[in-house]
């Protein structure tokens, strides 16, 4: 059995389904200012946070080194009314456990000053 043209309705041909872009979109200045600037400003406090970590890790991490081998460790005044404490703080052990987490605290401010760099950031 063989069709007939005439009377077989015909298939549309595909179209396609790309949404409509204008041909010619010229950037608009102020925007792309606007974004360059929202650029900056990213990069800038990715910098400043980056620096206060580093100066917090530093900071922090040479007085945890330095400040329990101290008098000021031994003779404070919160613990001069808990002699179990005191004697707990003063034992070898944990000033050294406390100076270890200084080094930990100044090597990971260091580290992270060494292996800092920026990443693009996207405009969109």
């Amino acid at each position: 059995m063989t069709a007939d043209p005439k009377t077989v309705p015909s298939i549309p041909e595909e179209t396609s389904q790309q949404p409509t872009v204008p041909e010619a979109i010229e950037p608009n200045n102020q925007s792309s200012t606007q974004r360059t600037d929202g650029k900056r400003w990213m990069i800038w406090l990715w910098r400043i946070r980056a620096l206060l970590f580093v100066t917090l890790c530093a900071t922090f991490g040479v007085l945890l080194v330095i400040l329990p081998w101290t008098p000021k460790w031994t003779d404070n005044p919160l613990l001069l009314t808990s002699p179990e404490l005191r004697r707990f703080v003063t034992n070898g052990f944990v000033r050294g456990l406390i100076s270890g987490l200084g080094l930990l605290d100044l090597w990971l401010g260091f580290w992270e000053a060494v292996h800092y760099h920026e990443h693009p950031v996207s405009i969109r």
